[in-house]
């Protein structure tokens, strides 16, 4: 997957993003800066786009 491409997020991840992105742009920041926060959060928050195949839960250690 070439860099920036957003096709392996789930809708509501874009929608996360997109929201996360109009909030830091209503604080000031450049259109560019706030696309970027946006997904590094969402990837922070999520892992990432979508996975394939099993044993992908998240598995807490005691």
């Amino acid at each position: 997957m070439p860099q920036g491409d957003k096709s392996a997020y789930t809708d509501i991840q874009k929608r996360k993003a997109e929201h996360i992105e109009e909030g830091y742009e209503d604080r000031g920041v450049s259109k560019e800066e706030a696309e970027k926060r946006a997904w590094a959060t969402v990837n922070k928050q999520d892992g990432g786009g979508k996975k394939s195949g099993s044993g992908r839960a998240n598995h807490k250690k005691d």
